[in-house]
């Protein structure tokens, strides 16, 4: 463990957007070196979704960063926050979650975050724990620890307001919540997103108005996902998710731009910055090749989910099928009862299209394949009559092999 101030500090700082106080987080560094007292870390995630993708592994990183200093790192789930529903960023009221919705999500979640936090060494704890105890009296007096003023100060507040959008009385009491959480938990750090900035902040007020030494507020970026623009999410289908094969999260990565390549070094990496700005030189220069970069980053992120094997022979597979122009190794086979059938019947029966209009689309886009043959026909027939079997290729990753039964 580094026993220094200022290398801990600068060990914690890379990646950051912001650190509210830095003087205050070296501080207590300091203290929690001198009193052999590690801090306490706590970082929420509402479990909105199943599945956890590379865009919260920023967080989870810095999480790990924190256990690596040999502090005690908080992953908080929201399920009573998730009850209310975060409107963070949101121009509507969010639905709130249903019990049975946010215990699902919940599982996953201690499932997933262990490919990167040490299950040694993270607290899982549940914000219903606390705030589900909290009387009416109770809830008053945190209310009169903030004001509405301020409360309306946000963004996505102020914008609904100026457009006379309605704002629940529900989603105001959200950030207090959550504020309260680092009351009960004694928070001596909070990391979240860029755009959760505003209730981290609350956090501190509301620590101090229970007279606890307000939390040092760490703030990431939010990733960008695979277009290079919106931010990472699941609605937009831009994401890499963790638990996605190590195949096609090669395949993703590699599908990313130069620039967007050295964004993911920097927040899915532990390289040191220095490193990665001498890459965006040498690119420069020609002395690297922009495509080995990318092949080493995707091999890095995927030996990180699923080891070092799986991560070497997911490369190997990709140089195969786009470099040397071989089908895969593996296929998914696709049985059929009849040697002859219209392709677009295919495509929507084995549900590799939800629909015949998107089937189409991909068509005409030129997107699908029958063995080294673009099909440019809608209406293209299938015969197997003649052959064992017919290689289906969508798009640049998905190939199938479709065969009698």
């Amino acid at each position: 463990m580094i026993k220094d101030v200022e290398q801990q500090f600068e060990y914690l700082k890379k990646g950051c957007v912001e650190i509210i106080q830095e003087e205050e987080l070296k501080t207590r560094i300091e203290r929690s070196l001198k009193e052999n007292k590690p801090l306490k870390v706590k970082t929420g995630f509402d479990p909105t979704a199943p599945d956890i993708h590379l865009g919260h592994t920023v967080l989870l990183r810095k999480m790990k960063h924190f256990q690596d200093l040999g502090h005690d790192v908080i992953f908080l789930i929201g399920d009573f926050t998730g009850l209310i529903g975060d409107p963070s960023g949101k121009s509507v009221t969010r639905p709130p979650m249903t019990q049975e919705q946010i215990q699902k999500n919940a599982e996953t979640y201690k499932s997933q975050i262990f490919k990167i936090l040490d299950p040694e060494k993270t607290i899982i704890d549940f914000n219903s724990r606390w705030l589900g105890k909290l009387t009416s009296f109770d809830i008053i007096n945190l209310t009169s620890k903030y004001t509405v003023a301020r409360i309306l100060e946000r963004d996505d507040f102020s914008n609904r307001l100026k457009n006379g959008l309605p704002i629940s009385v529900h989603e105001i009491l959200y950030p207090l919540m959550q504020a309260y959480d680092s009351v009960a938990l004694k928070a001596d750090v909070e990391l979240g997103g860029t755009d959760q900035k505003f209730n981290l902040l609350v956090g501190r007020e509301i620590q101090r108005g229970f007279n606890q030494e307000p939390q040092v507020v760490i703030t990431v970026p939010l990733l960008e996902g695979l277009d290079g623009v919106e931010k990472m999410s699941k609605s937009l289908n831009n994401y890499i998710g963790v638990t996605d094969p190590p195949n096609e999260m090669f395949g993703k990565i590699m599908s990313i731009t130069d620039p967007l390549m050295f964004r993911y070094y920097e927040l899915l990496t532990d390289l040191p910055l220095s490193k990665i700005e001498q890459w965006k030189k040498d690119i420069k220069e020609n002395k690297i090749n922009p495509r080995d970069l990318k092949s080493n980053l995707a091999e890095t992120i995927v030996r990180d989910f699923w080891g070092k094997e799986k991560a070497k022979e997911a490369n190997m597979e990709f140089k195969r099928i786009f470099k040397l122009k071989q089908t895969p190794s593996e296929l998914e086979e696709i049985k059929v009862s009849k040697p002859i059938f219209p392709l677009i019947d295919l495509l929507v029966d084995k549900n590799i299209f939800p629909s015949r209009g998107e089937a189409k689309r991909m068509i005409r886009q030129g997107g699908v394949y029958l063995g080294a043959e673009r099909v440019e026909d809608i209406g293209l027939k299938i015969d197997l009559s003649k052959q064992k079997h017919i290689i289906l290729k969508i798009g640049k990753r998905k190939f199938y092999k479709i065969a009698m039964k």
